[in-house]
């Protein structure tokens, strides 16, 4: 390579035509970036795309459209890495039929608070979980010989003052943790590129940590691919010494550092000269180890929408969660003559997340209700609702029955539907975005009080939750049955349907906490979240401005750690989640690093649950940690054995430069879910130290 040949692949930009200055190749494909290929060489041009829910609709600059999956936590919460895969693959597979060959995807923040604006695009608040998980989305969207990002490396646990919030904790706690579920994703996903993150970490910036970058990823896990950074998340030249390998929409940055400037460094700086060469070797054996070159992706606009969409629908069927059945209410009896289908446009659509993950049918949003404002950014800021509406589904599958519809919007006349009504619907929704985080657990728009009314006036009353994070149920004792949908994607009105009326049995569980209240969690409050203006890019207000949000509370003990840790009781534990039939689990055996016990459907009909398996003392100290799962399926009357292996850096501490597991008693028991735990098992293990 020549020294200008080399600077070509460390840099690229936005490639959509919001930004003043931008001018978008004509090789590009409109989306999230652009990285100019080398043509003497073979080197294909980079074209990416936000894609870790599909591949992102970008406001519909491309005319086009996408299939949605379930949001993040939706596909957690089936607890299925074959639900991950096939969705990752089927991303992966309508992002080449666009011509796009790196998917900024595999989003694996822990969910430190469950307030996070992000918290619906991400998975869940376990380590292992999210490895496993995040690991096998990745492998399906690298299934088309394209790269996957895993993102936000690392700690990313707020949207408020997302640039600058310093993300205080100490090594083991981080090895732990957060970290620790970055680890796993690679280990099993080996996704070509990482994505740094835009807050500070112990004082250093994602994308400029030596620590974070150099030590951790690329000595310690021996990384091979490479480090882009997020977009505008590049504070300076320095950052390519400490372990980023390409500045990404490099317009937001203060500057082109990976440029003209990186290739005078380079030329009188043996340091950033051993480190350009680095740089480019990461990148392009990536682009090699994919076939980026040999089979590139092209334009062509063959996408079976129906088998897609097929994905996605399974996705939100098994991401749905049962919270609340009182008296068998559901599944819905074939015998209701009057149906009042209640909030939500749910006449219309289901909700989606919102920001750079933001994906949309073709044709586009059912309902986009924007929220104003001004700046760039402000085009990011609309509600909106994919084109599935529950309402048609439900009238679908009761077809012998009068539905009808009221809005929500004047709770005397939702009261009155519901009086004369053999059951009724209440579909609630509470929006989240990139960039915004959530006050408190409430329901917008005064829901909860429509919700109280209508199940007073009828005590039948299902409630269908579209959410992003957890939220309070001050209504909950008056309610038949709850369901939490999430954002359920581009098949979730049909999802929601069948799992309403038996059509699916719901097989969901939570992939995180839901608190009883914000009392509850390691900060009442997300830090800074009352004290800043809102600012979806996360720039501090002035260059001083400083931001602490100290992770050393709760350490590693993240969600269900935390709370097994203080004794809290939650609303809704973490792996919750009922059917509409039984499971024992039972005959527990533990031998070194694995497993084995039984699964029984106890009840009358075909269903699936999540075997669960957790430590829960070490050497006579409580401690929890989930050690293992599967996610069984089984027809009424079967039994399962189930075999689980334990990774033993869920039980070790991290101590002294590597991991540690001390000798002593291990006690693991099966849970229904992180609360409900079975007999416990103990076994001894011996000393053992290791390196990574």
């Amino acid at each position: 390579m020549s020294a200008d040949e080399r600077v070509v692949l460390t840099h690229g930009i936005i490639a959509v035509p919001f930004v003043p200055g931008i001018v978008v190749p004509a090789d590009a494909v409109l989306g999230a970036g652009y990285v100019p290929g080398i043509a003497r060489l073979g080197v294909p041009a980079l074209r990416e795309s936000d894609a870790s829910l599909g591949v992102a609709y970008v406001m519909g600059i491309r005319k086009d459209g996408s299939t949605p999956l379930p949001s993040g936590l939706a596909q957690a919460a089936s607890w299925n890495p074959d639900i991950l895969f096939k969705g990752g693959a089927m991303i992966g597979s309508e992002a080449r039929a666009k011509g796009f060959n790196v998917l900024l995807a595999g989003g694996a923040n822990l969910t430190r608070d469950p307030r996070n604006g992000r918290t619906f695009e991400y998975l869940s608040e376990d380590p292992l979980l999210t490895g496993v998980l995040v690991g096998s989305a990745i492998r399906g969207i690298q299934s088309n010989d394209i790269i996957s990002t895993i993102k936000h490396f690392a700690l990313n646990g707020q949207e408020t003052g997302r640039k600058f919030v310093n993300s205080v904790i100490s090594e083991s706690a981080a090895r732990e943790s957060d970290l620790l579920a970055f680890q796993i994703g690679i280990e099993q996903g080996q996704p070509g590129s990482v994505m740094c993150s835009y807050n500070v970490v112990n004082g250093a910036h994602g994308c400029d940590s030596d620590w974070l970058l150099n030590k951790v990823l690329k000595r310690d896990w021996r990384y091979k691919g490479f480090v882009m950074s997020d977009w505008g998340a590049v504070p300076s030249l320095d950052a390519a010494l400490n372990g980023l390998d390409q500045q990404s929409g490099e317009q937001l940055d203060p500057k082109v550092f990976f440029a003209k400037d990186l290739q005078a460094k380079a030329a009188s700086d043996p340091a950033y000269a051993a480190k350009l060469v680095d740089m480019n070797t990461r990148i392009l054996s990536q682009i090699f180890k994919y076939h980026l070159d040999t089979n590139p992706a092209k334009p062509s606009g063959a996408i079976d929408f129906a088998a897609n969409g097929a994905v996605a629908l399974a996705a939100a069927e098994q991401g749905i969660v049962l919270l609340r059945n009182q008296n068998g209410a559901l599944p819905l009896a074939a015998s209701a003559k009057r149906i009042a289908v209640i909030g939500g446009f749910a006449n219309s659509g289901v909700m989606s997340g919102a920001g750079s993950s933001q994906v949309q049918l073709p044709g586009g949003p059912a309902v986009s209700i924007p929220l104003g404002g001004d700046g760039p950014f402000a085009a990011f800021m609309q509600i909106q609702y994919h084109a599935s509406a529950p309402l048609k589904a439900i009238k679908a599958l009761a077809p012998e029955a009068q539905v009808i519809y009221r809005d929500g919007s004047t709770i005397a006349d939702a009261v009155a539907q519901a009086k004369t009504s053999d059951v009724a619907i209440v579909f609630a929704t509470k929006w989240s975005t990139e960039g915004q985080d959530s006050a408190d657990f409430s329901l917008p728009n005064g829901q909860d009080a429509l919700i109280a009314a209508v199940a007073e006036a009828n005590p039948n009353t299902i409630v269908v939750l579209e959410t992003g994070n957890p939220v309070d149920m001050p209504w909950l004792g008056k309610t038949a049955a709850v369901i939490e949908a999430w954002f359920p994607g581009g098949r979730g009105g049909e999802a929601i349907a069948n799992v309403l009326f038996g059509k699916v049995n719901p097989s969901g569980h939570l992939p995180i906490t839901f608190p009883a209240s914000a009392a509850q969690l390691p900060r009442s409050v997300i830090d800074g979240y009352f004290d800043l203006e809102p600012n979806f890019a996360g720039d501090p207000p002035t260059p001083d401005t400083k931001l602490d949000a100290n992770y050393n509370i709760e350490g590693s003990d993240v969600g269900y750690r935390w709370f097994a840790r203080n004794l809290h009781k939650a609303l809704f534990p973490f792996g919750f989640g009922l059917s509409y039939t039984t499971f024992a689990s039972s005959g527990l055996k533990v031998s070194g690093m694995s497993a084995s016990f039984t699964v029984q459907n106890t009840g009358s009909r075909q269903g699936a649950t999540v075997g669960q398996v957790y430590l829960v003392s070490r050497a006579g100290a409580p401690k929890q940690r989930l050690a293992g799962f599967a996610r069984v399926d089984l027809q009424p009357g079967a039994s399962q054995t189930v075999k689980v292996t334990f990774d033993p850096r869920i039980l070790a501490d991290w101590k002294d430069g590597g991991w540690s597991l001390p000798a002593g008693a291990y006690t693991f028991a099966l849970g229904d879910d992180a609360e409900h735990l079975g007999t416990p098992v103990t076994v001894r293990m011996a000393a053992r130290s290791w390196k990574d």
